[in-house]
C-alpha cells in the first residue's frame, strides 16, 4: 500500500519552506517540492522590513536569519530623473540579505524540522483522491507520483499555468520584466535606493558580504528594444536616470548573480485559495516598490501554517479551512495591495517628480504615511 503524506508544499521559495517547517514543527510528514536547483539567485529586492522580522520570529526562523549577517537598512531614498530626492526613515532597521543565503537558511530549518526537501522536480499534476490528492511529478525524466492529504500552492505567480485544470491569476496590462544582478564595489549607506525613470524602476539594496543587489521592474513594452542581455537591459534602464548611471558605473557586476523573469503581473486583490490554498506570489503579487513583498509570503505562510494543522488534526474541515484562510488574506493583504497599486500608478505619472518631492518636504509626514500604508500591520494569532 502507498504511504500517503500528510502534506506536500509546492514551491520551495520564501513562503513555501516557511510553512514546511511550520507543519513539521507540528509532526506533520511534509514533503517539499521545487522545479528548481538550489541555491540559485532570484529576482527579489532582497528587503526584509521590520513587519517581516516580526512574521520570523512568529515562525521561530528569526535568530537562524539573522546568523547570515544581513546589512542593517535604516531608510528608504527616491530619487527622480530629475535629480530630486525624498528621504524616508524607518520605524525600526531592515534587513538586506540575498535570496541566495535567505532560501538555503530556510530549506535547512524544515529540513532539520523534520520536513523532506526534494527540489529539481516538476509537478505535472494534481489530482483529488479520496484520500487527498495524487501529485504528479517528473525528475530527471523519469515520471512518479506522491500521496498527500492536503497540497498547498507555493508555486510563485507565473509557475503553475500549466498544470492541468488550475488557471492563471492574472491583472490587466501593462506587463512587466524583472530583472536583478548583484555588484561589488558600490557604496552603500544604510538606506535602499529607488530610482525612477521613463519605463519602471531600480531598487539597490545593501545585502551580506558587502555586495549590493540592483533589482529592476520595467515596462516590457519600454524596453523592447534594450537588448536581450540581463546586464544590457539594466544598463538601459540606468541611461534613464543620470544619478542611477553614474553610480552603477562605479561598481561591478558579479558573475552568476543575474536573474530575470517574465512576465510579471501585479495584482490587485489577493487571492487565497484556487482549488488548493495559495502562498506568497501565487495569491498575491504587491508592487516591489512597497519593499514588503517578503514580508507577504512570510504572513501567508504564518496564517495558514495553523489553519492547515487543524484541518490534519481534523477539528477544521476543508471548507472552514477556506473560508477562515480567505479572511485572514483579505482583512491582511487588501489595505497595502490597494496603496501599493495606487502608488505604481503614481509613479508613473509622468509629473510626479516635479510636485512630490516639495510635498514630501513641506509635510514630511506625508511621505511617511505612504509607506506605512503599504506595509502589513504586526503580526497577530
Amino acid at each position: 500500500m502507498t504511504r500517503i503524506l500528510d502534506a506536500a508544499v509546492l514551491g520551495a521559495g520564501i513562503a513555501g519552506s516557511s510553512l514546511a517547517k511550520a507543519l513539521a514543527d507540528k509532526g506533520w510528514e511534509t514533503l517539499l517540492l521545487d522545479r528548481q536547483s538550489f541555491p540559485r539567485h532570484k529576482v527579489c529586492g532582497e528587503f526584509l522590513s521590520p513587519e517581516a522580522q516580526g512574521t520570523l520570529q512568529v515562525l521561530g526562523l528569526s535568530e537562524s536569519i539573522k546568523a547570515l549577517r544581513p546589512s542593517l537598512i535604516e531608510r528608504i531614498r527616491l530619487i527622480f530623473e530629475n535629480g530630486a530626492e525624498i528621504n524616508i526613515p524607518l520605524s525600526s532597521a531592515a534587513w538586506g540579505l540575498s535570496r541566495y543565503s535567505l532560501d538555503a537558511a530556510l530549506h535547512q530549518a524544515a529540513q532539520q524540522a523534520g520536513a523532506k526537501l526534494q527540489t529539481g522536480t516538476t509537478v505535472t499534476g494534481v489530482k483529488p483522491t479520496d484520500f487527498g490528492y495524487s501529485i504528479e511529478t517528473k525528475q530527471n525524466g523519469k515520471f512518479s507520483s506522491v500521496e498527500a492529504r492536503t497540497v498547498i500552492a507555493a508555486w510563485g505567480a507565473n509557475k503553475h499555468a500549466g498544470l492541468p485544470g488550475y488557471k492563471q491569476h492574472q491583472t490587466a496590462k501593462p506587463s512587466y520584466m524583472g530583472v536583478k544582478s548583484h555588484f561589488r564595489g558600490i557604496a552603500m549607506e544604510p538606506v535602499v535606493e529607488l530610482y525612477f525613470f521613463r519605463g519602471g524602476y531600480l531598487g539597490l539594496c545593501p545585502v551580506e558580504d558587502g555586495f549590493v543587489n540592483a533589482s529592476a521592474l520595467l515596462v516590457r513594452d519600454s524596453f523592447a528594444n534594450a537588448g536581450k542581455t540581463i546586464l544590457g537591459i539594466m544598463n538601459a534602464a540606468a541611461r534613464r536616470n543620470p544619478r542611477l548611471h553614474g553610480k552603477l558605473a562605479l561598481g561591478e557586476p558579479v558573475q552568476g548573480t543575474q536573474a530575470a523573469v517574465a512576465p510579471v503581473h501585479l495584482n490587485h486583490k489577493p487571492l487565497a485559495w484556487d482549488q488548493l490554498p495559495l502562498l506568497g506570489d501565487a495569491g498575491a503579487m504587491i508592487p516591489p516598490l512597497c519593499g514588503d513583498g517578503m514580508s507577504i509570503a512570510l504572513r501567508s505562510a504564518a496564517l495558514c501554517a495553523p489553519l492547515a494543522d487543524s484541518y490534519l488534526n481534523g477539528s477544521l474541515t476543508m471548507a472552514d479551512w477556506q473560508h477562515a484562510y480567505t479572511r485572514a488574506i483579505k482583512r491582511e493583504f487588501e489595505g497595502p495591495l490597494r496603496w501599493g497599486s495606487f502608488l505604481q500608478w503614481l509613479f508613473h505619472m509622468p509629473t510626479v517628480s516635479s510636485w512630490l518631492p516639495n510635498a514630501a518636504r513641506i509635510a514630511p509626514p506625508l511621505a511617511q504615511g505612504l509607506v506605512r500604508a503599504t506595509r502589513l500591520k504586526p503580526f497577530r494569532m
